[in-house]
C-alpha cells in the first residue's frame, strides 16, 4: 500500500452508474491511494482482454509512480465510463500534473501537464500542456496549436518514454503564463465578448441548437471574473460551457413552455477535452487580433 499524506479537500466529485468519475480537483496533491479511490481504472491490473500480444502492458499507477519520483504531481482526475461492465476497470482517464519546481504563476494560475491514456485501446499515452486557475478551479487545456501534444504508444519503455515527455513538456510551459499575462491585460468590447461568446457555444452545440444565450453564457459567477479581459472572458466561457447550470426554459415544437432546465456538466473527458482547446484557440486568435490593432 501507499502512504498516504494530508487530507486532502476535493472540489467536485461524483461517480456516475456507468462507472465514469466527473473532474476531481484537489487543493493538495494526490497520493497513490486517494487516485485508486477516485480512479480504479489508473491501478488496472492487466490489459483488457480485446488487446492483442503486441500490447504492452504498464499500468498507468507505475507509470505515476516513477513521474512522482521525479517531481510531478496529479492534482486531478477524471475517470471515463462504459456501458460494457467489463471495460469498467480499463476506461480512459485524464491526470492533471504539477511539477514542484512550477510554483503559482501569473493570474492564480498552475502551469500544468495534462496526461491521458487508457487499458482497453481507446487512447495510448498522450501528454498535453494545461493551465488550472485556482480562483474557479477551471482546469484549461491548451491548444496543440501553441503546445504540440506527445502520444507514446503501448510499448516499449513507457515509463521512461512518459517522463521524457513530461520533461520536455515542462520547458514549454513558461510561454503559457506569457499567454496569460497577455490575455489579462487585453480588454475586449461589447461586440468582441459576444462574438467569443457566440463562436465558444459552437464549440460544445450544433450551430443554432444552444439552449442558452452568449449573454448568459458571458455571466460571471463571481466578482472577481467582471472585467472584460480577454482571460476572464475566456474563464467565464469554459466555466459556463463545461460545469454548466445554466438556466433556460424548455419549449416544444410549437414554441410553447415546457419546463424549466438547466444545463449539464461535461463529464466526458473526450468532449471535455475538445471544448476546452476549442476555447483556448479562440482566445488565442482574438488575442493575436487585438494585438495586430
Amino acid at each position: 500500500m501507499y502512504s498516504s499524506p494530508s487530507t486532502t479537500r476535493i472540489s467536485r466529485f461524483a461517480r456516475r452508474s456507468n462507472g465514469a468519475v466527473n473532474y476531481t480537483s484537489t487543493r493538495d496533491a494526490l497520493d497513490l491511494n486517494q487516485l485508486q479511490d477516485l480512479a480504479p481504472s489508473v491501478f488496472a491490473e492487466g490489459a483488457h482482454a480485446s488487446r492483442s500480444r503486441q500490447y504492452s502492458y504498464i499500468p498507468t499507477s507505475e507509470v505515476l509512480a516513477g513521474l512522482m519520483r521525479e517531481g510531478f504531481r496529479p492534482y486531478a482526475v477524471m475517470q471515463g465510463g462504459s456501458r460494457d461492465v467489463e471495460k469498467r476497470g480499463f476506461t480512459k482517464h485524464l491526470i492533471r500534473l504539477r511539477h514542484d519546481s512550477q510554483g503559482l504563476q501569473v493570474g492564480g494560475t498552475h502551469n500544468e501537464i495534462v496526461l491521458m491514456n487508457s487499458h482497453d485501446g481507446t487512447s495510448s499515452y498522450r501528454l498535453m500542456a494545461g493551465v488550472f486557475r485556482l480562483i474557479c478551479g477551471n482546469g484549461l487545456v491548451v491548444a496543440e496549436s501553441m503546445v504540440e501534444d506527445i502520444r507514446i504508444p503501448h510499448k516499449g519503455d513507457i515509463t521512461g518514454q512518459v517522463i521524457d515527455g513530461c520533461v520536455e513538456l515542462l520547458t514549454k510551459l513558461p510561454q503559457l503564463s506569457e499567454s496569460v499575462r497577455e490575455m489579462e491585460s487585453l480588454r475586449l468590447t461589447e461586440g468582441e465578448r459576444a462574438a467569443f461568446a457566440t463562436a465558444a457555444l459552437v464549440a460544445r452545440y450544433d450551430e443554432g441548437e444552444a439552449p442558452i444565450t452568449p449573454s448568459q453564457l458571458l455571466t460571471p459567477r463571481r466578482t472577481e471574473d467582471v472585467a472584460p479581459t480577454l482571460w476572464n472572458t475566456l474563464n467565464v466561457a469554459q466555466e459556463g460551457l463545461i460545469r454548466g447550470g445554466l438556466s433556460y426554459i424548455q419549449r416544444d415544437t410549437n414554441g410553447r413552455r415546457v419546463a424549466r432546465r438547466r444545463t449539464r456538466e461535461i463529464g466526458g473527458i473526450d468532449q471535455n477535452t475538445t471544448v476546452n482547446r476549442a476555447l483556448w484557440t479562440l482566445a488565442e486568435e482574438m488575442r493575436k487580433l487585438k494585438a495586430t490593432v
